[in-house]
């Protein structure tokens, strides 16, 4: 992605103006590309001091101190002195601004660091999960533990390659129906990808489980996605599906035309 336009996306997701799809896109490349989230960061350090400089002002004990002190040197002035030109004025004033400046800049490093722990939480998080997934999926002997792992898949917030490769494999090669049903109903809920619906689509003319054949057909005419139609005309004439398959694909044809 060209510079400009990714400074752009990240502007945009720090002010929380990108649509969820754009948002989870930016999300997975800033967690793969190291400059990426380098670039992230510097804009929002850039974005956060800009807010900060408008935003942050003066405690109420801050100001009455200011106050205090400055009530004091005014009647330490000879009489009729303007204060405003004295130089004990602008001592207790630039006095007051550096406490100022340094509650701000204590404020924005604890922020940042705070964000920075909470990422780099998210991210190993994220990683404990898959990598439990992947263990859980791989499990030959326990359709159950793999049903768990399917399970585990759901609390992906944002699903990568791995995860949906996993989940596609499994929609179309677990032995249990069960298993490939829950691989596609944690799938639709990744439905906005492009590579999880370009996946959907694909395993709709190699599918062989008339339960998922059927729940497939289903998601697809709910996503409104036309281009199933010449697939669906196919298992209409294929003799080896269920009567309740083709019926199915007949209803979808229906409603997809």
């Amino acid at each position: 992605m060209e510079r400009e336009k990714l400074e752009s996306l990240i502007i945009d997701y720090i002010d929380g103006k990108l649509t969820d799809s754009d948002r989870q896109s930016l999300e997975l490349q800033l967690a793969r590309d190291p400059e990426a989230f380098k670039l992230y960061e510097q804009l929002r350090e850039v974005m956060s001091a800009m807010d900060k400089s408008t935003a942050i002002e003066p405690s109420v004990r801050l100001r009455a101190s200011f106050e205090h002190a400055l009530a004091e040197e005014m009647r330490q002035l000879p009489a009729g002195r303007q204060v405003f030109f004295s130089p004990i004025f602008y001592r207790a004033a630039a006095a007051i601004a550096l406490v100022v400046s340094g509650i701000a800049a204590g404020y924005w490093i604890s922020t940042q660091q705070r964000q920075n722990d909470e990422l780099v939480a998210l991210r190993k998080e994220m990683e404990s999960t898959k990598q439990l997934m992947q263990s859980m999926l791989s499990n030959e002997g326990s359709a159950s533990q793999r049903l768990q792992g399917v399970n585990v898949a759901l609390r992906v917030t944002h699903a990568d390659d791995e995860v949906v490769n996993a989940l596609v494999r499994t929609m179309n090669q677990d032995p249990n129906s069960n298993v490939r049903l829950a691989a596609l109903e944690a799938l639709a809920t990744f439905q906005a990808e492009p590579a999880v619906r370009k996946a959907l689509i694909a395993s709709l003319s190699t599918q062989t489980d008339p339960v998922v054949q059927i729940a497939l057909i289903q998601l697809l005419v709910r996503l409104k996605e036309k281009s199933v139609i010449k697939d669906l005309e196919r298992m209409v004439e294929d003799e080896r599906n269920l009567k309740a398959v083709k019926d199915e694909a007949s209803s979808g044809i229906l409603k997809l035309s």
